[in-house]
Formats: C-alpha cells, sequence, structure tokens
C-alpha cells in the first residue's frame, strides 16, 4: 500500500498526529499513554517556547492508516546561544519499516534544509528542557514523568537514516531512604554553617519561580546543549506544577543569604494515569486527583536541579546539590515515596555521578541524543 507523509494542517490531522502512539504501543506494557490535553498544550501555538522557536509536523499513512510521525524545530535561541546552523527533530514514533522512517526523515531534512540548517539533532520533545533523547536501553519498565519511551527498533531505524550518537544521558534510581555517604557527610559538616535550605515559598510563588529560574540558567550555562529557560517558559512551568507539587518537594539553597541552588522533586504522575488512556474526561479527572492528592505516587523525579557556577568543582558546591537532594527526601518520604529517578544526567557528568552513585543510585534507563550533517 502507497506510503504518503502529509504536513499537519487543520485539526484533523493534528488529532491524527496526536493519535500515532496508540497504535505503535497498543501491546508494550510499559507504554504510558500521554493525557491529550497535556500533548495539545505542548502543540498549542501559545506555548512560550514558540516566542522562540518554529516546528512544522508531518503524520505518515499507509493508505489511511497513520503509521508514523516526526516534527522539525528551529529554536533561535539554540542558533544564538551555539551559533550553529542545527535543527531539531521531535514526536517521533512509527511502524517497524525502513521506508516509513526513511519518508518522514527525508520530509523532515528537506525542510531544514530550506530554512538555512546544515545539521539535525535530537530527538528532542521539542526542546532539551522538555521531553528529550531516544530511549535505548531499560525498555521493561514504564517511564517517569516527563521522561520519554520508545520501541527497541527506533535506534537502529535512526541510525540507518546516517545519524549517529552525539551524546549519552543517564536515568538513575535511587530509594529515597537511601543511606548518606561517610563522605558527602565530611565535605557537607566542613561547609553547613554557610549554607541555609528553606522550601518553596508559596506566598512569594513568582519571585521563588525567577530564582529557581536564575540558578538553572547559570547553572547549566555551561552545559551541553545549553538552552536558557525564558521568563514566560519559567511562569508556564510554574503554572503546571503549582496544583501539583508540594511546596517542600521544591527546596532553595542560600550561602550567606544568596540562592546558590535548589532541586524541584516531581511526584511521578505516569504511575497514576496508566489507565486513564490519555483521557481525563468524564471521570478521569476523579481518579487523578484522588491518587495525586490522598494515594499520592510511590514514585517520584527529580527534574530539576542546579548548583550556581561559582560554587561548582569546590567542595561548598558538593555540599549544596548534596544537601538539597538530602533535604527534598524527607518530605517526599512522608508522602509515601519509596523509589526517586534522577534523571537526565550526562554520561561525562563524572562529578555528578559519583555523588549519586555514593548513595545506592543505580543506572535504569538510558538515552541517546543523535546527529547528522544534511
Amino acid at each position: 500500500m502507497t506510503l504518503t507523509v502529509k504536513p499537519v494542517t487543520g485539526r484533523y490531522l493534528q488529532r491524527r498526529f496526536i493519535q500515532v502512539p496508540w497504535s505503535i504501543y497498543q501491546d508494550d506494557p510499559a507504554w504510558v499513554p500521554p493525557l491529550i490535553m497535556d500533548v495539545k498544550h505542548h502543540l498549542n501555538p501559545k506555548n512560550p517556547y514558540f516566542s522562540h522557536a518554529r516546528l512544522q509536523s508531518w503524520v505518515a499513512f499507509r493508505g489511511t492508516a497513520a503509521v508514523g510521525r516526526i516534527s522539525a524545530q528551529i529554536d533561535r535561541l539554540h542558533l544564538e546561544h551555539h551559533r550553529e546552523p542545527c535543527g531539531f527533530f521531535g514526536m517521533l514514533e512509527a511502524e517497524d519499516r525502513r521506508e516509513t522512517f526513511t519518508a518522514l526523515f527525508d520530509t523532515a531534512q528537506a525542510w531544514l534544509r530550506e530554512q538555512g540548517m546544515k545539521y539535525i539533532m535530537g530527538p528532542f520533545n521539542l526542546s532539551i528542557n522538555q521531553e528529550c533523547g531516544l530511549l535505548t536501553s531499560g525498555f521493561n519498565t514504564p517511564p517517569f514523568i516527563m521522561m520519554g519511551h520508545a520501541k527497541p527498533y527506533y535506534a537502529p531505524r535512526i541510525m540507518e537514516q546516517g545519524l549517529t550518537p552525539v551524546k549519552e544521558l543517564l536515568a538513575y534510581l535511587t530509594k529515597a531512604n537511601f543511606t548518606p555517604s561517610r563522605t558527602m557527610q565530611a565535605i557537607t559538616k566542613k561547609v553547613k554553617k554557610d549554607i541555609h535550605i528553606r522550601p518553596l515559598n508559596r506566598s512569594r510563588f513568582t519571585e521563588e519561580l525567577q530564582i529557581i529560574g536564575d540558578i538553572f540558567n547559570d547553572a547549566w550555562s555551561g552545559n551541553w546543549g545549553f538552552i536558557p529557560l525564558t521568563r514566560d517558559e519559567l511562569e508556564a512551568m510554574g503554572r503546571d506544577l503549582k496544583p501539583l507539587v508540594d511546596r517542600r518537594f521544591i527546596q532553595i539553597a542560600e550561602v550567606k543569604g544568596k540562592p546558590a541552588a535548589m532541586i524541584i522533586v516531581l511526584p511521578n504522575v505516569n504511575e497514576i494515569i496508566t489507565d486513564l488512556n490519555g483521557r481525563l474526561f468524564p471521570l478521569g479527572w476523579l481518579k487523578f486527583l484522588w491518587r495525586l492528592k490522598v494515594k499520592h505516587p510511590r514514585t517520584a523525579r527529580v527534574a530539576l536541579m542546579g548548583v550556581r557556577k561559582e560554587y561548582q568543582r569546590r567542595l561548598i558546591g558538593a555540599a549544596l546539590a548534596y544537601m538539597v537532594i538530602d533535604t527534598a527526601r524527607y518530605p517526599v518520604i512522608k508522602k509515601g515515596v519509596t523509589d526517586v529517578e534522577m534523571s537526565w544526567i550526562l554520561e561525562d557528568n563524572l562529578e555528578m555521578r559519583k555523588m549519586i552513585e555514593a548513595i545506592g543510585s543505580k543506572i535504569s534507563k538510558r538515552y541517546t541524543i543523535y546527529r547528522k550533517e544534511l
């Protein structure tokens, strides 16, 4: 049957685009159907991401059946920060046929070339500050909140298109009641007199978000692939997280009164939405709220963490990272959480890996970023 690739225009094709994963993962017990309203919100032109980026997406049809999808993005902030004409691909889902992957990538790459791009990299759904990387290890367990899932055949199919791995991202699983290492206890003891850890102040929510954003943009500015979070993106993130997250799951460290480090732990909402099949209406809302507020997920994810650059590669930097983790875990444990995923961490970030491995963390999943010259 003839394969055609159609650009997403209008509500009908957007609906078909969103529905593609249901056909790909229908027999995969580890897949968590995303909330359809969240996907629509993510792709909405009002998403503040689109104030500095543009996107085109496509659906592949075999006859009338949607058998694949892909998006291509160009992010102005990436172009400015990294000074290279590199576009992204993302939202990739497809049947296990080389023809389908080739048609999708050929279409996305042609669009990026037309826009003047010389490289393609991904997957990013839609940016490095959102869901990114292709799952290449750890297929047998469900993904945590804001992390991706994939079929094992995706990696070889992508590499058939000439893309090669450029960076590895790791997810670590940690027991919430871990035993602190003696080394970290000793380091903390030396510097803790200058450090104060406090939870998020909800009465100053907007100001607190800006503190978190300032720390993140400073802490991560030298990291691979970094793109700064904008003020509008921070505010949107705050609106999304405020009803979900206990304020004690967000901790800010101060050194002599100056904000120096932060951590955001998210309840693993994926744990409580699996059987909703992507829909909150009509009764899904009740299940969701009861499971979140009363029963509470037994797992959580460290989604954001950072230490200002002036403290990095110093004893106080290691102490700050450890102390925000250690402080945040107590309210997490009180909520009944037993396991926490720390993700993602660059494979070559040996300093951070050494610290979290010292508290018993084990690699649970691996994600890969691919790149190609156009």
